[in-house]
């Protein structure tokens, strides 16, 4: 194993802009569970077309060593780096990017968030065959639209280990308006600390009260498993299940944390990717307000924070104007007390550090909740009544660590829907008492704001209205976020029918 360093993702200045297993197995062993699809075998080569630009990468998923301030652990991750290397190309790009599998396990490549052809979206058993360990995969596709997204495994519990790295969509008719940018990867950590991710959701899926108290889980402090107060949650009241004994920002903890220098008075970029398995994240630039510019790479009118909440999946874009001195930027755990928090340190002048428990005034005040945000009108779906309506209902419970969709576990559950061309409307509803991030494949649907979103944060009871268009066809994956509750049953299928 190789110990790694991080990856500086920082890319300064205008001209450096311009340039997860259908996974549930486990959910998919009972009686009258369906097999997944399969083999697939190589994939279909594709070919750009005629002055499409061609951009090439090669990824290497590896065992690797992490420095955490001082405590090594063992991981993976893709290259020699968590988070991984940059991948970034222009809105109508071609993209070919080889993954060469040297982990001791199977693996694919999941790319969040991209409206890509569906052989490429790297769900075993449903678009492709996993990748053997010491074989390679090639993955092509077109990447349509402009914004911040992220990539990372589809297989298991992998996404909460070291495999994850920012994939950076730009804009050709960027209108700029900033002078650099910083790419911010949020995570929460428990890999090589004592136990693996597998071995979590293991004892997760073995724990038949809810309780349980071994590391690693987070529920009922009785049992050595802790959750926040509701206060702390906000709207979101049961958050998580995983005590996590670190938290990152581009792979560092606040005892050693990244360093973003800029100028006083400086407009920054930030690209604000929450890439855990089991973690929100309320984000606050102590001394400073954020306006919001984007939701999960679409345009939204310019909203003025102090600080917003984060789902897993989510990403926001957002501009500062830099003051003058040493300031933390935190993401604060929601509802959740071990661990601490996230932490990196900007700094425009000279100043003492903030300690790593800084804890902003923006944290306090009102916290800015994604869903709320509207739409720019360049983002908005064409108005249009749907063709077709369906529900989704999002179900279980932590008491015996069972959750699903539709009122059973993927593999169980049937696929949800649609004809090619129709705008289908899914009625989303929380059934449950935990906060859920919901993700699409293969599409972005619409919030009745008419806000364009991947991932949306449902809190417990919420329901949500979401439309999409189905100009994408294939066999496409909805789920949960939460790794955990995604590989405890949490998914359903998307079909389109003749």
């Amino acid at each position: 194993m190789k110990t790694i360093t991080r990856r500086g993702l920082l890319i300064g200045g205008l001209g450096a802009a311009g340039a997860a297993g259908v996974g549930a197995y486990a959910a998919t062993r009972g009686p009258g569970a369906r097999a997944p699809r399969g083999p697939f075998g190589a994939p279909t080569p594709v070919s750009p077309e005629s002055g499409q630009t061609v951009v090439t990468k090669s990824l290497t998923a590896k065992p690797v060593t992490l420095d955490l301030a001082g405590h090594t652990v063992s991981t993976w991750g893709y290259g020699d780096s968590v988070p991984g290397p940059l991948l970034r190309a222009t809105a109508g790009d071609f993209l070919r990017v080889t993954l060469d599998n040297q982990l001791p396990d199977e693996t694919t490549i999941h790319w969040h968030g991209i409206r890509l052809r569906n052989a490429a979206d790297g769900v075993p058993g449903m678009t492709q065959d996993p990748v053997k360990p010491d074989t390679s995969y090639v993955y092509e596709f077109t990447a349509p639209d402009p914004g911040t997204y992220f990539f990372h495994p589809h297989v298991g519990v992998q996404l909460d280990r070291g495999l994850y790295a920012p994939m950076i969509i730009d804009d050709p008719n960027e209108p700029g308006g900033y002078d650099t940018e910083w790419i911010l990867l949020l995570d929460d950590w428990i890999d090589g600390t004592g136990t693996t991710p597998k071995q979590v959701l293991e004892k997760l899926l073995a724990n038949d009260s809810g309780s349980g108290g071994m590391g690693g889980m987070d529920h009922g402090e009785m049992d050595g498993m802790n959750h926040g107060a509701m206060g702390e949650a906000g709207p979101w009241g049961d958050a998580g299940d995983v005590a996590y004994p670190y938290f990152l920002i581009n792979g560092r903890p606040p005892a050693d944390p990244e360093t973003l220098t800029a100028k006083p008075g400086q407009r920054v970029r930030l690209r604000i990717i929450n890439a855990a398995s089991d973690t929100i994240f309320t984000v606050a630039l102590g001394g400073h307000r954020m306006t919001i510019t984007h939701s999960d790479g679409f345009p939204v009118e310019p909203t003025e924070t102090g600080a917003i909440y984060i789902g897993m999946g989510e990403r926001y874009d957002a501009i500062v104007t830099l003051d003058d001195g040493a300031f933390p930027l935190v993401a604060k755990p929601v509802a959740k007390t071990s661990g601490g928090q996230a932490m990196a340190l900007v700094r425009t002048g000279n100043g003492a550090a903030p300690g790593e428990d800084a804890n902003p005034r923006e944290l306090t005040g009102r916290v800015l909740v994604g869903s709320d945000l509207r739409p720019a009108q360049a983002a908005k779906l064409p108005s249009r009544r749907p063709d077709a309506i369906t529900r989704l209902a999002l179900t279980g419970s932590m008491q015996h660590y069972e959750w699903g969709m539709n009122g059973a576990p993927f593999g169980k559950n049937e696929p949800l829907t649609v004809q090619a061309g129709q705008r289908l409307r899914i009625n989303a509803t929380n059934m449950t008492m935990m906060t859920h991030p919901l993700h699409v494949h293969g599409h972005t649907f619409a919030l009745p704001s008419g806000l364009r979103k991947d991932t949306v944060l449902m809190a417990p009871m919420q329901s949500f209205a979401i439309d999409l268009d189905a100009d994408n066809e294939g066999d496409w994956m909805i789920h949960c976020h939460n790794i955990y509750h995604a590989e405890a049953g949490m998914m359903i299928a998307l079909e389109y029918t003749a």
